[in-house]
Order: structure tokens, then sequence, then C-alpha cells
């Protein structure tokens, strides 16, 4: 990202017409100012970039749902009775509303939710 040099605004680059070429220039949205042509490695690409829908699922596998990140907390599964549960938080209901505090048991995996 780069700056005017005479008002301080960012640059942004715009195809200015020059005779029979077309140029890549910085110029500056508030005071019109120019700077040089960008180089060839700044110059934006006209090519189609096209993703495998593929490429954003993430699989997880048996081993590495062992492991845990989330924190843990002391409350008392309904299920079986230990007393540890990882815990996190999650936005269920409008934004003025307090989130959902959800638990899952470290012993049996029974997941349960406690309103805050």
């Amino acid at each position: 990202m780069q700056f005017c040099a005479e008002c301080g605004s960012r640059l942004v680059p715009k195809k200015i017409n020059s005779g029979k070429q077309a140029l890549l220039m910085l110029v500056c949205t508030k005071c019109e100012f120019r700077k040089q042509e960008l180089d060839e490695k700044l110059k934006v690409s006209n090519r189609i970039i096209e993703h495998n829908p593929k490429q954003f699922v993430a699989v997880i596998g048996k081993e590495e749902q062992k492991l845990s990140t989330l924190p843990t907390v002391r409350i008392d599964c309904s299920r079986c009775g230990n007393n540890t549960a990882n815990v996190w938080q999650v936005q269920t209901r409008g934004l003025d509303e307090s989130s959902t505090q959800f638990l899952r048991c470290l012993k049996c995996g029974y997941t349960f939710r406690e309103y805050t």
C-alpha cells in the first residue's frame, strides 16, 4: 500500500490511456496525484482463479479428534457424573443477548448447553 506524497491519501491503481497504449499507474483519489508507472511485478493480472470445493473441506481423523485445545471446567455431567468438561461459547441468538455456553463431558462425550 502506498500513499500520496502531496496529501497523504491512499494511492489506488488506475489505467491511464497514453497515446496508443494504456499504462497502469498509482493515482490519489483526492488530489489526482499520479505516481510513476507500476512495476511489472505489481501489475494486476486478468487471470481468473478457480478453486475446487474439496480444497475447503477439512477432514479430521480419529487421532486429531482426541487432541483437545478447548479450556476445561469443573461441572457435573448429567449422564455419567464426571466433573470435568470442555467449554466454548457460541452466539446462537440475537447480538443483544448473551451467548450460549456449550460443554462436552471429557469422559462420555455428552454435549450440553448452559445459558448465561
